[in-house]
């Protein structure tokens, strides 16, 4: 990343194929999907799990944070450069659990929700470590001028690490919104699979939205390096909105379902009408969001207001669609096209309204009214694949915008760790300038492929130049993809007449009898104990082996007890790895404890213990 583009905003029924399967031809939206999650394996900061897919990477970042006193190793890296901005890292996570609310079961089909469970995790989990306190919530690890200045990959980086921060004296109510809306987000995502680490979400986005509710101000005003990559033009009304309506959805607490209303004209919700959705200007998703809220029957008093934020949700539609009063531009190709700089950003998120809004008015059985005439729901999914297709190859250059898909995508892209020869092939330091002198400059392929990731994609006229000082165009970024997993969910694995109005139920493994969901207190009746039972060292890293006692303390039998694991770098024995998430269960040769009776199991770490905790159990 050479530097985000600052720009001002600009404000301005589906054939229901029930009983079967809908799967579109001529790409393999499959592969495409697995692919587009794998990237995020690549952006990965902080120390690398033993189930790392993304070979070429390692630890990186193992400092970060510790200057200040806090722990900030972790969470993704935004594009090419190896600065950790906040604002766009949490709009990352809050569309990438958006993608597995509506379209997790596709994605499940297709074997891939557990690979996205992992990457919002991985985001979460740094999250958690970024808020510290209720009125603070570090906003940045590193700045954008001082890592521009060096090529190098994430493990050899030596600039500075500085964390800047938002409290109430340095307020960021656009960065402390969105943070909340992805937490709150993320905790529906893992209300099933891992309950007690969705409350500490949903703690979190609590106290983050009354931090961002209470002392107002621009995030980049106190985070002043954050202005020449991620500036907040659209200020912060619109992620006030947003933060309300995904923490109205994961709780149903009325408390926010009145402020979506009672701020609907002060705060922009039923004010702007937009051509655009992405990190910085939320409204249209907001729009979009509390159009399902009332086509759910969820707006009681509050119908009217709700019913101008859905004039406004297909004002974009009919914007994108062409068939508006004021429409979005294409490319003689077909591309919606609203910038040179990373124009694909803006595709994959307007395609996932589309998408979504699609499926809506199918489940509610309506359709919508354009300037232009009458619009279908299945029209605006049609429109959708027609804009996902063109990102995978099918234009006029017959170039796929995905690294890795298809015969023919990006070669140099402009990525730092992708484009340097990796640490595990050559551990020889790479140093700040001479990462320029020896790969930036370099016209070979990249040595590493980026697999997944979408870059900016072509100008205004469909044309595009692989080549890796063309940042505007070949530099990928989390926020590209995260929208597009759940299209590319819906594309690849249809629709089946599932009602898109109750998607929150996520399918997971059900148990003989309804599980108890783990409380976050001490009540719990299973007791973990962890101890290391001896180290060695091994090539300059020391090594742990820890012994652990799961202990029965209840008068009953525990049968269909799931475990979740975090920060396991090693491997482990005695217990059953599930396909999703950081899940274990009993070993397939023991199906309950009794009370009173252990399990042991051992793992091997190269840092401190893994974290674990108590997600269901069942007791008879």
């Amino acid at each position: 990343m050479d530097r985000k583009l600052v720009r001002p905003i600009s404000m301005v029924s589906l054939f229901v194929l029930f009983g079967f399967r809908v799967a579109f031809a001529g790409h393999d939206y499959s592969e495409a999907l697995s692919k587009g999650i794998l990237f995020y394996e690549a952006q990965r900061s902080g120390y690398l799990p033993g189930n790392q897919r993304v070979t070429w990477r390692s630890n990186s970042g193992l400092s970060d944070g510790k200057a200040s006193g806090v722990d900030l190793v972790g969470g993704y890296y935004d594009a090419g450069d190896n600065v950790k901005f906040g604002l766009p890292m949490a709009f990352t996570i809050t569309m990438m659990s958006w993608s597995i609310i509506e379209y997790g079961r596709q994605m499940a089909s297709q074997g891939e929700l557990s690979h996205a469970l992992e990457a919002v995790k991985w985001g979460t989990d740094y999250f958690i470590k970024a808020h510290p306190e209720p009125d603070v919530l570090y906003g940045e690890v590193g700045d954008g001028n001082t890592d521009h200045y060096c090529w190098q990959r994430p493990e050899d980086m030596t600039t500075d690490r500085t964390a800047y921060r938002i409290d109430p004296s340095r307020p960021g109510s656009d960065l402390a919104g969105e943070t909340a809306a992805a937490m709150a987000a993320a905790s529906i995502v893992f209300r099933h699979y891992n309950p007690s680490y969705s409350n500490e979400l949903l703690n979190h986005a609590y106290q983050l939205f009354d931090f961002a509710d209470k002392y107002r101000g621009k995030y980049d005003n106190s985070i002043t390096v954050a202005q020449k990559y991620y500036r907040s033009v659209s200020g912060y009304d619109d992620e006030l909105l947003w933060a309300a309506a995904w923490l109205y959805k994961a709780t149903n607490n009325q408390y926010y379902l009145s402020y979506l209303a009672n701020n609907a004209n002060s705060l922009g919700g039923t004010g702007w009408s937009m051509t655009e959705f992405g990190w910085d200007v939320k409204y249209a998703g907001v729009q979009v969001l509390v159009s399902k809220f009332l086509m759910q029957g969820k707006a009681g008093r509050y119908a009217p207001v709700f019913e101008k934020y859905q004039q406004k949700a297909e004002y974009f539609m009919c914007s994108c669609l062409g068939k508006g009063s004021r429409n979005v531009q294409r490319t003689p190709g077909g591309l919606l096209f609203r910038q040179r700089w990373n124009n694909m950003q803006f595709v994959t998120s307007a395609s996932f309204l589309l998408t979504a809004y699609s499926d809506y008015l199918s489940s509610a059985g309506k359709s919508m009214q354009c300037s232009a005439g009458y619009v279908s729901p299945n029209e605006l999914l049609s429109f959708s694949k027609s804009q996902v297709d063109y990102l995978l190859g099918d234009n006029p250059r017959a170039t796929s915008y995905m690294v890795g898909y298809g015969s023919n995508y990006p070669q140099q892209v402009h990525h730092r760790g992708s484009s340097i020869v990796s640490v595990k092939v050559n551990p020889s330091f790479v140093s700040c300038r001479g990462g320029y002198a020896t790969w930036f400059g370099r016209k070979g392929s990249d040595p590493n492929v980026l697999v997944g990731a979408i870059v900016g994609g072509p100008d205004a006229y469909d044309n595009f130049a692989d080549q890796r000082d063309n940042y505007e165009q070949t530099e990928p970024a989390t926020y590209n993809n995260a929208p597009l997993l759940g299209v590319l969910a819906r594309l690849g694995g249809g629709h089946s007449g599932y009602n898109q109005l109750f998607s929150d139920d996520l399918p997971h493994p059900a148990p003989k009898h309804k599980p108890t969901a783990a409380p976050a207190s001490n009540s719990v009746p299973i007791a973990i104990k962890q101890r290391v039972t001896t180290s060695w060292d091994y090539q300059g890293k020391t090594y742990f082996r820890y012994s652990t006692i799961v202990t029965n303390k209840s008068t009953k039998t525990v049968k269909d007890l799931m475990l979740n694991i975090d920060k396991l770098y090693g491997p482990l024995w005695g217990l059953e790895k599930l396909s999703y998430g950081n899940m274990y269960a009993f070993p397939t040769w023991l199906d309950s404890l009794e009370a009173g009776k252990s399990l042991e199991f051992v793992y091997i770490n190269d840092a401190s213990p893994a974290d674990m905790a108590i997600s269901s159990y069942t007791l008879f």
